[in-house]
């Protein structure tokens, strides 16, 4: 084994992916099929936002570690700005503890600043989010979440569920596949031609929508009803059956409540959970207590970190895929 000063870092480049797939199976867990690649390939290589950047370190030709930063855009009052979004990240179980993180992380925001990409978000987990902390982040606040249970006996389950959801969605015939609710490229465009534009939110079109729910392996599902869209998934959170709405575009208040209360009637989930800052009291949506996920902040191209009320994030937008 070499010494840290030997290690290479370099950007990845296709002829890499073998080896990166390799890295991620014995660092993460990810399992060596073609159900993998094709989430990679789709998550890295197809976003519309553009291709992830991803840097290695090597010992060697030996691929030892890994950072992928998923590339995003964000608007507000007609300005657009691109961002990056820290994702995937592996050592190499025999080079952990060895500063590779930090290194690929130091090196990579470098390259990003100077392409004028403006800031990194993220959600980091109370494991990783110190790491992060010291590297410069900072922490934007909990996102707002508004939860809805199904009956008391429900809501008593999810008390009980203080474990991490499961990654991979429950397969469900609740709705429509999110693919066939996105098909009318109209009704979504005048649907997104309303959005409010006030805060921060991510410049959606329909490409977007479509790339970022058209992965059949996450079993995303929607609606398409009263003139509006929402799009969900269904997943495990111990003994819990959780429903995740993604996206809710809806022209009015009225059709949001009518969104909510049938995607807790198609579910059948223990709870629905959606990030907003106003739950509708009329469905039984309530603020969930202790809030949603904690978003962290980094500056690179601009600096000053909008405060939380600024933002008008989505599960969407936020959850690890």
């Amino acid at each position: 084994m070499s010494a840290d000063t030997e290690l290479t870092i370099r950007e990845a480049v296709d002829d890499d992916l073998p080896q990166i797939l390799e890295l991620l199976q014995s660092s993460l867990g990810w399992v060596p099929d073609e159900q993998y690649a094709a989430f990679y390939r789709w998550k890295h290589h197809q976003n519309p936002f553009g291709r992830s950047p991803a840097w290695i370190a090597l010992d060697g030709e030996r691929i030892v570690g890994l950072r992928v930063w998923l590339r995003w855009r964000f608007r507000r009052q007609g300005r657009t700005w691109s961002a990056v979004r820290a994702v995937d990240t592996a050592t190499h179980p025999e080079y952990q503890g060895r500063g590779i993180f930090r290194r690929l992380t130091t090196s990579s925001l470098e390259q990003l600043t100077a392409e004028g990409v403006a800031h990194v978000f993220n959600t980091p987990n109370e494991q990783s989010r110190p790491g992060y902390l010291k590297m410069g982040w900072e922490q934007v606040g909990k996102l707002p979440v508004g939860v809805r249970f199904r009956s008391p006996v429900s809501a008593a389950s999810a008390v009980r569920a203080r474990v991490p959801a499961d990654k991979w969605s429950l397969p469900s015939d609740a709705g429509q596949p999110a693919e066939e609710v996105l098909a009318d490229a109209d009704r979504l465009e005048r649907l997104l031609a309303v959005l409010p534009d006030e805060r921060i939110r991510t410049d959606l079109d329909v490409d977007v929508l479509r790339w970022r729910y058209g992965f059949a392996s996450l079993h995303y599902r929607g609606l398409a009803e009263h003139g509006g869209v929402v799009l969900f998934r269904l997943r495990r959170r111990g003994p819990a059956t959780e429903c995740v709405i993604g996206h809710l575009l809806a022209p009015d208040d009225t059709v949001a409540r009518k969104l909510v209360a049938g995607v807790a009637k198609a579910s059948g989930a223990d709870q629905v959970l959606r990030i907003t800052d106003h739950p509708i009291a009329r469905v039984g949506e309530l603020p969930l207590p202790g809030g949603g996920p904690i978003l962290t902040w980094r500056e690179l191209a601009e600096s000053g970190m909008p405060a939380l009320d600024q933002w008008d994030l989505t599960m969407g937008d936020v959850e690890l895929f």
